[in-house]
């Protein structure tokens, strides 16, 4: 880099901080140069600041944006004291519930932030098993996209479609291996940044703990927990929950290379900075340019599920399976939303925004024409094999297969001595195989591995997937509001 190329660049970072500092309130510039001492100290001193490298968790959604802008506040300010400052990993993973709304948003934060020039910053997104430098438009890996529906589809055949557990489960487990590879990718980091409320670190941390106990580990007490160990349960319940899946022990690369010991310090954001949306929302909206998607409600964080599609769900499960009205569904699970929002602080113009877009019969009709069209381009499944997929028909050498064929597709009730033949492994007509096929999305063995498994008893908690259920935090969240 030429000399008059880097005076150029110095000069665009300082106003990019100018404008930061201006969006920012005198607590929050206040809170920032604490954030700046603190991490000075995780660093070792100042001398040793530019060797240093934190990584950030990015989902994409607004706390996480917020972090992100904070840190590169802290970054950049560090440069106008001293002739480095630290590096910067910034890690999405990769799933099918991150839209293309939320991408948008991703990219919209990162040109704000001046980051796609500055060498001091990476932002890596972790897709199956590949790693890439972000880029707006980079398509999801067919891997990656086939592991998804697969985990989605399997979990759900086995659950009868419960949410979180169809949705969400694999995603976050999945999330070890993610964040894994994200601390460790090239030279590794120093530290990690998190702006998580130290109440929900908590509550996740004892929710991992309860389960790692499930499997035999010996944990303590959750705040003697290091990134090594937190990360070696997770990497265990997701062997556990893929072996639930697929039938068999998936195999799993190692969580770090031996040379590369996890052990990066936490840096924590939360008790610095106002953790509410309306009280950064001019820096959100109009510097970072974001925008709440619509399909996740304004409350998800980009998480794994799309709650448009859940609600969705609902409303199938209501009519198909419940014998009531697919509005009755939806109206159950927008009460759920609107308790999930508050808990999270949403401002209430959020909220409204969210619950009027299903005010009516032609706005319902049309988030259904929406939420098909989501699992169709995410999923590749249409509403039939959504609506089999919450009979679980399969599970159970097809115990409820012939109440599936009686409310959904009577014509075929003639074909259920077939249909089982070809579920339990006998020869059976091409015909009849490939209406399973088409009905299931799933391949014959995947029907076939689900034939010989028990549909999960949530009140036994006698499968992983159960006591992952059991144990959610989000769940007994919910509980208590």
């Amino acid at each position: 880099m030429s000399d008059i190329h880097e005076q150029a660049m110095n000069y665009v970072y300082q106003q990019v901080l100018q404008r930061l500092l201006g969006y920012m309130t005198r607590a929050e510039r206040t809170a920032l140069q604490l954030l700046i001492q603190r991490l000075i100290v995780a660093a070792g001193g100042l001398e040793q600041i530019s060797q240093f490298r934190i990584l950030l968790p990015f989902s994409g959604g607004k706390d996480s944006a917020y972090s992100l802008a904070l840190l590169r506040a802290a970054q950049l300010s560090i440069c106008t004291r001293a002739p480095g400052t630290f590096n910067l990993r910034v890690a999405t993973m990769r799933h099918s519930g991150l839209s293309s709304d939320v991408l948008g948003n991703i990219h919209r934060t990162y040109s704000a932030l001046f980051l796609y020039d500055d060498p001091r910053v990476e932002m890596l997104v972790f897709d199956n098993q590949y790693v890439h430098a972000f880029e707006p438009d980079l398509p999801f890996s067919s891997a990656g996209r086939e592991q998804n529906r697969t985990d989605m589809l399997l979990a759900g055949h086995l659950s009868a479609g419960e949410g979180r557990s169809t949705f969400c489960d694999s995603c976050h487990l999945n999330l070890a291996d993610s964040l894994s590879r994200a601390l460790t990718w090239g030279e590794g980091v120093g530290a990690v940044a998190s702006g998580d409320p130290r109440k929900e670190q908590k509550q996740y941390i004892t929710w991992l703990m309860r389960l790692a106990q499930g499997r035999g580990e010996h944990t303590g007490h959750w705040r003697n927990q290091t990134f090594q160990s937190v990360m070696r349960s997770l990497h265990g319940l997701a062997q556990d929950w893929r072996e639930a899946l697929h039938g068999e022990p998936q195999a799993i690369e190692p969580l770090t290379p031996p040379d590369k010991p996890l052990a990066p310090v936490l840096v924590p954001l939360n008790d610095l900075f106002p953790g509410r949306a309306d009280e950064h929302w001019n820096l959100l909206t109009e510097f970072l340019e974001f925008r709440f998607d619509d399909l996740a409600f304004s409350f998800s964080e980009s998480d794994c599920a799309n709650p448009l599609l859940m609600a969705h769900m609902q409303g199938l499960r209501a009519q198909f399976v419940e014998h009531r009205d697919y509005a009755d569904g939806i109206a159950g699970y927008l009460q759920h939303a609107q308790r999930q929002m508050r808990n999270k602080q949403v401002p209430a113009r959020l909220i409204d925004q969210a619950l009027s877009a299903y005010h009516g019969e032609s706005r319902i009709e049309a988030r259904r024409v929406l939420a098909a069209e989501f699992a169709q381009q995410a999923y590749g499944l249409n509403e039939a094999q959504l609506v089999c997929m919450l009979f679980s028909p399969f599970t159970d050498k097809g115990l409820g297969l012939e109440v599936f064929l009686r409310t959904c597709h009577p014509g075929m009730l003639v074909a259920v001595a077939d249909l089982h033949r070809a579920l339990s492994g006998q020869p059976a007509a091409d015909q009849v195989v490939q209406w399973l096929l088409d009905i299931s999305g799933l391949t014959l063995a995947q029907l076939q591995s689900l034939y010989g498994k028990s549909r999960v008893n949530f009140a036994a908690a006698d499968s992983i997937i159960a006591r992952v259920r059991a144990a959610d935090p989000e769940r007994r969240r919910v509980r208590s509001a």
